[in-house]
């Protein structure tokens, strides 16, 4: 038996010949809705435990009859009748496990082919890479989890194997357009309809005009580079990428019998970069520099740049190379210091200078300079004992020279400077984790660590694993080695001791990230050991920053986000910002942290696994729940920032049973915002983080934790819902929901249904919004709360509305009206007065106008930008129905206006959208082309498809206008696949008609 998820959820069947299989299966559909829903959430966690009450929200959403329990039962038992083996699906006491062996499940299969696809491709194995691909698309039957209610999840899922397929098709015509062939002519119409739909997707444009000039069609190919040059011009303000250059070079060379002849090249690294021995010098007296790396990989760039930077003309600068442990700042020292001895004959110094070695304590200035003396053949009694004088005999002795000195492993910036020689013709290489920023007069040379490609190579190498090109195997370890040169050649010479020892078992151990720096030790090497120093040097250390440092790191280690900022990192330590800001600079310092991007930082991998481990239970406890309740408590300042006062403010603010106590303390405890743009800021740096910690403790036992969850779920939501962020949405949602039924708060599971509702809404799904906002409804009519069921009325008025149950529409929002002005809630009133604006328009434009222009007096009254801007853009809406674009375009052009930097997308989108329509008809198409590349550019940015999809549409209508009707229906082909799946079936059946007219 197969499951199959690509595309609606489908059994497949092995077929019988005569009393033998076959070995071929046949799809058979599932009739019951239910019994699909039941089928595709036990599939999604195929092989671990689904619980009851996750079947019964897949089967019920958020109001599962009384009989839940037992209909769900009885869905299982038919779901048992029609599997091979009913044992298949196991009964636990928390609920159930369905069985999947390999190869069973369509969407693992189609992973395997894809994991075999790219390392082909990596691999340049082209006829490898068709079959591959070849093999997972022919499993593809339509989008993921199609035909699934909502409750079932799965929307990062189905978008991962979406933008899986794509690459997939990349790969492929990457192969055939190398193989060449008859081929190439059936790629011409295939590639021209995936530009179409994927008009800034520059990798099929580029096989397209490949492709096109392959099949002598030169001019063709040409177009298609204009075209696209233009669209991105004019667009995104950018200019095709290199590998579109590149093609364009060959077709206007037609240099396509070259075009696999010609690979990266890589310096053989064994000379230096210029001149040789001088004529009759001597060969240099000091050659201290140990063996050359014998397997050195990549580093080019930084190589190259080394080279350019010792060689220059005198006098030479220090050249530091800093990086965190075992990142191979030694290694490529060595390596440069190898290919440039001849430009320095006069001899080669190497001293350690143990500033992270562990069990050794770094040198002192004295001690270095005593050493490089001695070596420079100063006898022990003539050298000085005061370390300014030993500096300046060392500048007198290699002032007149041409040495390298290579000073390995520095502590500080203060260790390094009395050992820089006064030379002109010296040259220096330094290695250390830190930049040494207080050193004057040097370039520096960060590391990072290795490519994929280069991390591989360097363990094939290493090891003497041949056979470990290009496998799944060896991308697992680079990837469990975060890359780290130090880790790969551990793990190497793990393979190298033992033949046994199995790339794939390597891999299966290493897995595991609580014992992961165990098996990354052999004989003196040690990823953990590396760490420790550092780590330890900080937390013995008799300054404060250092000890703060330290702790700071075990807190990182044991709260385990993507990314922090030194707010919440003051608030785990229980310090100052700047306190925790002079912390945070030591362990950039020693190369524990990284900067990402400005005042935010994260671990390596590596290190993350090392402060788990120095982090206690006792740590890791506290600091979720001081996280939780911060970012609770911040999110709320974000939540009063971005919402107008008024009732929508203050609902959303009071506690739920399950907010647990101190939330209003910790709140206090936190500056209010200055404005919307600070919070939207703000929200926009912390929402990964969000994400992550609601997604870790929405199932947490404690129901301290799980509270602080839902509150916070709660007040982040309309951050979210401004932004559009949908994929957030959905988890924030999802897992507020579930903790809301978990803890029994009726409150907070209407909250998280109505912010469900609003996802489904941004997406064009408004039936599945209905059906979620009317359960809220009841719920609020339960708990008789009548502003909440005032903005639910109102809601149900306006998803009927676009549904075009108008009467039904008309009758929701009068009685939200009749709550509004019950609730003496003028702002709720000039919502109301805007949605029976909009349902008015149908009808009778200019009574819609007065609807709106009510609106816009009420939300002046009240100072509610939101309904301001909205008032504009409907007044502008209800024009352009009266086919009055004039009159229609200041209203848009003031909506924008007075938005400003509120940040409400949907709001934003519709403005813009009605901007473009009104541009167009008065026939402004150069305005209304950039104002709807500038839409499009933002809807890309969000991949909010459903607002690309209506704009293609009209970016489709501009094009036609100028007489470009191919473009404009391959822009009508892409909103029409953006918006089928919608409830915007009147448009999907205008760019139908548009599709089927003849050209």
């Amino acid at each position: 038996m197969r499951f199959g998820l690509l595309g609606p959820p489908v059994l497949f069947r092995g077929m019988q010949e005569g009393v033998r299989s076959s070995g071929r299966y046949e799809a058979r559909a599932i009739a019951s809705p239910k019994s699909r829903a039941l089928l595709a959430a036990l599939l999604l966690d195929a092989g671990r435990v689904v619980s009851v009450e996750s079947l019964k929200d897949a089967l019920w959403g958020g109001e599962p009859p009384a009989s839940a329990q037992a209909s769900l039962h009885n869905h299982i038992t038919r779901l048992r009748r029609l599997l091979d083996d009913p044992g298949r699906l196991r009964t636990v006491p928390s609920g159930y496990v369905l069985r999947i062996d390999e190869g069973e499940l369509d969407v693992h299969v189609f992973d395997a082919h894809a994991t075999e696809a790219r390392a082909a491709h990596t691999g340049r194995d082209w006829r490898r890479v068709v079959r591959e691909c070849s093999g997972a698309l022919a499993l593809w039957r339509g989008a993921p989890l199609a035909g699934l209610p909502p409750e079932v999840g799965g929307y990062a899922f189905a978008q991962r194997l979406c933008e899986a397929r794509l690459l997939l098709l990349e790969w492929r015509y990457d192969a055939e357009l190398a193989l060449g062939g008859p081929r190439l002519h059936e790629l011409v119409p295939e590639l021209a309809a995936l530009t179409g739909e994927y008009p800034l997707r520059e990798v099929y444009h580029r096989q397209l005009m490949l492709a096109l000039h392959r099949t002598g069609r030169q001019a063709e190919a040409l177009a298609v580079h204009r075209e696209l040059r233009t669209r991105l011009v004019g667009r995104l303000g950018i200019e095709p990428g290199p590998g579109v250059r590149e093609a364009h070079v060959e077709v206007l060379r037609g240099a396509a019998s070259e075009r696999d002849s010609r690979g990266p090249r890589v310096s053989d690294g064994s000379k230096g970069s210029n001149g040789s021995v001088e004529p009759g010098r001597q060969n240099p007296s000091l050659a201290q520099l140990p063996p050359c790396p014998a397997h050195f990989i990549g580093r080019t760039a930084v190589r190259d740049a080394l080279h350019r930077t010792l060689t220059a003309p005198d006098p030479h600068p220090t050249a530091v190379i800093s990086g965190m442990a075992g990142v191979g700042k030694s290694a490529l020292a060595l390596h440069v210091a190898h290919q440039l001895k001849e430009r320095f004959p006069d001899g080669q110094l190497h001293l350690h200078l143990h500033g992270a070695t562990p069990g050794m304590t770094p040198l002192t200035p004295g001690q270095a300079l005593t050493t490089l003396l001695r070596d420079l053949g100063t006898e022990p009694c003539r050298i000085p004992e005061e370390p300014e004088a030993a500096a300046a005999l060392l500048r007198s002795l290699l002032a007149p020279t041409r040495t390298l000195l290579v000073l390995d492993d520095a502590a500080s910036a203060a260790q390094v400077r009395p050992l820089l020689p006064g030379g002109a013709g010296c040259g220096v290489i330094v290695t250390s984790r830190s930049p040494l920023s207080a050193l004057d007069g040097t370039a520096r040379f960060p590391l990072a660590p290795l490519s994929d490609d280069e991390s591989a190579e360097l363990l094939r190498r290493t090891s003497g694993r041949d056979g470990l090109d290009g496998t799944d195997a060896a991308r697992l370890l680079v990837e469990l080695t975060g890359r780290l040169p130090l880790a790969l050649r551990i793990v190497a010479a793990r393979l190298a001791a033992r033949r046994a020892l199995t790339p794939d078992a390597l891999a299966g151990q290493l897995a595991a990230a609580d014992v992961r720096l165990h098996h990354l030790e052999y004989d003196d090497l040690s990823v953990r050991r590396s760490l420790a120093v550092a780590h330890d040097a900080l937390a013995a250390s008799g300054r404060e920053a250092d000890r703060d440092a330290a702790r700071t790191l075990r807190l990182v280690g044991a709260l385990d986000l993507p990314t922090y900022g030194a707010p919440l990192l003051a608030r785990l330590t229980g310090t100052n910002e700047h306190r925790t800001e002079a912390a945070l600079d030591r362990l950039l310092d020693v190369a524990l942290l990284e900067e990402t991007t400005y005042g935010r930082y994260a671990p390596h991998d590596l290190v993350r696994d090392f402060a788990r481990e120095r982090a206690g239970e006792q740590d890791t406890a506290g600091s979720a729940e001081i996280a939780l309740h911060w970012y609770a408590a911040v999110a709320e300042r974000a939540l009063a920032a971005i919402v107008e006062p008024g009732a929508d403010r203050d609902d959303r603010r009071r506690p739920t049973p399950s907010r647990p106590g101190g939330h209003a303390a910790h709140v206090g405890t936190i500056a209010p915002f200055a404005g919307a743009e600070e919070a939207f800021a703000w929200g926009d740096r912390e929402l990964e983080n969000v994400v992550a910690l609601v997604a870790r403790y929405a199932d947490d036992p404690s129901e301290q934790r799980a509270g602080l969850v839902s509150t916070l779920t709660r007040l982040i939501f309309p951050y979210a819902h401004r932004r559009g962020r949908v994929a957030e949405m959905e988890v924030l949602g999802q897992a507020g929901l579930r903790v809301a039924r978990r803890l029994g708060d009726a409150e907070a599971q209407a909250y998280a249904l109505v912010d469900l509702a609003g996802l489904h809404f941004l997406a064009g799904r408004q039936n599945d919004a209905l059906v979620l906002n009317d359960r809220a409804l009841a719920i609020w009519r339960r708990l008789d709360h009548p502003s909440w069921i005032r903005r639910c009325l109102n809601n149900r008025g306006l998803l009927l509305d676009g549904l075009g149950r108008r009467a039904e529409a008309g009758e929701a929002l009068e009685r939200s009206l009749e709550y509004a002005r019950r609730l003496d809630d003028p702002y709720g009133e000039a919502v109301t007065h805007s949605h029976l604006g909009n349902l008015a328009e149908h009808t009778d434009p200019r009574a819609a106008i007065e609807r709106h222009r009510r609106s816009l007096a009420l939300g002046d009254e009240v100072g509610a930008v939101i309904v301001m801007h909205s008032a504009h853009c409907n007044i502008g809406y209800a024009h352009l129905r009266l086919g009055q674009p004039a009159a229609a375009l200041p209203h848009f052009e003031e909506s924008l206006r007075i938005l400003g930097g509120h940040g409400d997308w949907h709001g934003e989108s519709r403005t813009r959208l009605g901007l473009v329509r009104a541009l167009r008809l008065l026939g402004r198409d150069s305005r209304a082309v950039r104002e709807c590349a500038e839409l499009l550019g933002r809807a890309d940015a969000r991949a909010d498809r459903y607002t690309g999809g209506l704009a293609r549409h009209q970016h489709g209508l501009l094009l036609r206008e100028r007489g470009h009707i191919g473009e404009a229906r391959e822009e009508w082909g892409s909103a029409l696949a953006a918006l089928e799946g919608t409830d915007e079936q009147a448009m999907v059946r205008e760019l139908r008609e548009l599709l089927a007219r003849p050209v």
